[in-house]
């Protein structure tokens, strides 16, 4: 059986995909509620809904959009959690024909001005938790409508009275704000259920997101990702997956946040295309609600990053879930770290996969099968119509199983930066997109990451990457986490230093230097550690060496 499915899989890289078989996501969206109409789409604290559901809302929605004067093309933002009002806000704006602006709600006043500035955002969903943050930076902005919800605004009638006063009253979760002319997300729903929705045509080339890079490396810019970039994506991961998934019936755990690309692509728009359910977990820090959580559903699928993973396997309790029903696991947004996939298959006893991606490629790159024996600490094979190449400074390409830079070409690389050119052409020349990644492949045609360009430390002329340092770090027992930077030095031109999060007071720097003279050649062994509570993490849980950098 496994055999039979590797050769599926091998086919289905092998094989190229039609960019074009549907005209937008609106059609994806439109099949999938009619042949999944009685399935369940959603579950979100309790409560569920189902597709037919999710198309009367959505539909309410981008009816109101409609009605409201806004226009085909218009940038909407939508600013919140994981909860069910972000899948109804986002297939309402894309059926109204207008471009999703995804806003990650722990934005300060500063990075969210940017965003709707750069976007040109003319109206914004928002969970009122972090109105106090618009409230601060709106009048700097183009934004016309906001369109206000409490986290529980989707529960039954009194679990929804009851949670937004615990939040808003008890927890006192909500600060003040004072936005002249807020509305009601609800009441724009009940609104525009008694308007008449318009279905618009939309073109393969009009912008369905404006997804904005995480800025670690520099200015937050906007990838321009049209509906044909993410259908590319979108059937890509659909061809890898399809022998596994069983349409209607898989249950995927969505920790991480819609509003990010990766989530956005593979759980979020993958599992609609199949008519499958998400689970979302809208704080994911809180390890011990998680584990209770998913405890309570048969999930099968379940995707996050290595920070997740890691995580969830040092609770309390997540040992003794039930993973009888479950697939695979996929990491992705970081490296899998070795010692993390290897317990968590002890743990499991499935495989933690590991998959590459970036935004500027809507997002995914390449994938490992999800039935593969064991860890291999590759980032699997590109996905269907991706080709890869790696390539030195001077842009020749290396020599098999050397490390280079990858470029990437395929359908589903973005448009381009929003309004910059130039930043476009630096990234962008003849159809290959400069990731800024390091990898090299093997004779097997699997990619390996080695890590970021701009990560790497240079100690005396010798390239050191942090990833490998991470990797010996995680090995030792009493490390729960740790980064690895370059930092200056008199004589070396840089050294490295280690930020470690220990499970106890006891450990010192000398050990842990120990540890890694056990493992690594003296150049790339720390000679400075320093110990920290927990690390500075993106909002999808990606460790943050610039901030340790700086």
């Amino acid at each position: 059986m496994e055999k039979i499915w590797l050769k599926s899989y091998d086919s289905a890289v092998s094989a190229e995909i039609d960019p074009d078989r549907y005209s937008s996501l609106v059609d994806v969206f439109e099949q999938s509620v009619v042949n999944f109409s009685n399935k369940t789409s959603y579950i979100n604290m309790g409560k569920s809904i189902t597709f037919a559901e999710l198309d009367v809302l959505s539909k309410s929605f981008a009816a109101y959009l409609q009605h409201a004067g806004f226009k085909p093309g218009d940038a909407i933002a939508v600013m919140m959690p994981n909860l069910i009002q972000y899948p109804v806000a986002l297939f309402g704006i894309l059926r109204a024909g207008m471009t999703v602006v995804n806003v990650n709600p722990l934005y300060t006043a500063r990075e969210l001005q940017h965003q709707l500035k750069d976007s040109n955002a003319q109206a914004i969903v928002i969970v009122e938790n972090f109105a106090h943050v618009l409230d601060e930076v709106i009048d700097q902005t183009e934004i016309k409508k906001v369109l206000l919800t409490s986290l529980g605004d989707m529960l039954s009638p009194l679990k929804k009275v009851l949670t937004n006063f615990v939040v808003k009253h008890v927890k006192k979760m909500v600060p003040a704000f004072d936005i002249q002319g807020a509305e009601s997300f609800l009441s724009a729903l009940e609104i525009g259920k008694n308007k008449t929705y318009t279905r618009p045509q939309i073109h393969t080339e009009d912008l369905a997101f404006l997804q904005y890079t995480g800025g670690t490396t520099g200015v937050s810019k906007g990838a321009m990702l049209t509906h044909r970039n993410m259908l590319a994506n979108l059937e890509q991961i659909s061809q890898l997956l399809k022998p596994i998934i069983e349409e209607g019936k898989d249950l995927v755990i969505t920790a991480l946040p819609l509003y990010h690309i990766f989530a956005l692509q593979v759980n979020c728009l993958t599992f609609i295309k199949f008519g499958c359910s998400n689970l979302l977990i809208t704080n994911p820090r809180d390890m011990k609600g998680f584990v209770t959580e998913i405890a309570k559903y048969p999930f099968t699928i379940l995707i996050g990053v290595n920070t997740l993973f890691n995580g969830l396997l040092n609770t309390p309790g997540f040992n003794k879930l039930n993973f009888k029903n479950m697939k695979f696991a996929l990491g992705g947004g970081a490296a899998v770290q070795r010692s993390v996939a290897e317990k968590w298959a002890q743990v499991t006893g499935q495989v933690l996969l590991e998959g590459y991606g970036l935004t500027e490629c809507s997002p995914v790159v390449t994938v490992n099968p999800p039935q593969l024996e064991a860890y291999n600490g590759s980032i699997g094979l590109p996905v269907p119509s991706v080709d890869i190449k790696l390539v030195d400074d001077e842009g020749n390409e290396v020599a098999q199983g050397e490390s280079g830079e990858m470029l990437v070409k395929g359908p589903n690389v973005m448009k381009g930066y929003l309004n910059r050119p130039d930043a476009t052409a630096e990234v962008i020349k003849d159809g290959w997109l400069a990731t800024g990644d390091i990898a090299r492949c093997d004779d097997d045609g699997y990619f390996y990451l080695v890590d970021r360009k701009k990560d790497m430390i240079l100690v005396s002329g010798f390239n050191v990457f942090p990833n490998e340092i991470e990797d010996v770090l995680a090995m030792h027992e009493d490390i729960v986490e740790a980064a690895a930077v370059g930092v200056k030095h008199d004589v070396s031109g840089e050294v490295v230093k280690a930020f470690v999060v220990a499970k106890t007071d006891i450990l010192s720097e000398k050990e842990v230097i120990d540890h890694c003279r056990k493992h690594l050649t003296g150049y790339k062994v720390p000679k400075k550690v320093e110990f920290r509570s927990e690390l500075p993490k993106s909002n999808v849980g990606k460790i943050l060496r610039r901030e340790l950098r700086e």
